[in-house]
């Protein structure tokens, strides 16, 4: 399986990287400063220099080509300004799902924030406006003929994964580890009846593998 990741050198897309290429699947990483090339070598991924924010659709679809499935991992990051919010974690979720339709890649994997569709639209403090950008690129996808998933990560630690988690369309506020959400993004990348699904996710007690299977089953 060949997989494409935006934000390739993001902290979750570096732990997906290492767990695809770990089972023998090619790992793409989308990065912006080619410095990170290194650190992608080290997990086993190939890296693609192509800045986001300055690309166009085909100029991105051209890296898709063969690819299997997308995931899009970026984030303007927590130091970033109200504009970055939405040409990064909106626009650039949007130009990866015009892209993938171009290049004919139905699979979109798409990591968003816990949350998203409670920010306020009157409010002006940035993370509001990052809440909105990425409410705002979920509806996009959701509207699209493209076989995505939506999910919906609460606050992320670097703990060591557990393997467990709680998944719902809504959830308690709560933790996870990013090897979880690595974990849960690989699973979802091998089953394809979670296309068309959107949750929320926290750590919690059940195997992602169970989780999965009983909320697609449900909903």
């Amino acid at each position: 399986m060949r997989v494409v990741i935006a934000g390739g050198h993001g902290q979750i897309a570096l732990r997906l990287e290492a767990l695809l290429a770990g089972r023998g699947d090619e790992a793409v990483g989308l990065i912006r400063n080619p410095d990170h090339t290194a650190d992608l070598q080290k997990r086993g991924a190939t890296s693609v220099v192509l800045d986001l924010e300055n690309s166009t659709v085909d100029q991105l679809a051209d890296v898709l080509t063969d690819a299997d499935a997308v995931v899009f991992a970026a984030g303007a990051g927590p130091g970033s300004g109200a504009a970055r919010k939405d040409t990064v974690d909106r626009d650039a979720a949007i130009l990866l799902a015009d892209a993938a339709e171009s290049a004919g890649v139905r699979r979109y994997v798409m990591v968003s924030a816990y949350g998203a569709d409670n920010y306020d639209p009157d409010s002006t403090e940035v993370f509001q406006i990052y809440l909105r950008a990425k409410a705002q690129a979920d509806a996009d996808l959701r509207g699209r003929e493209l076989d995505w998933t939506v999910v919906r990560p609460g606050s992320l630690t670097d703990d060591p994964g557990t393997g467990q988690v709680t998944i719902d369309e809504s959830v308690p506020r709560g933790r996870i580890t990013r090897d979880d959400v690595a974990a849960l993004l690989l699973h979802i990348l091998d089953n394809p009846c979670t296309a068309s699904m959107q949750f929320e996710v926290v750590g919690g007690s059940t195997p992602i593998a169970d989780a999965l299977a009983t909320f697609a089953r449900e909903h």
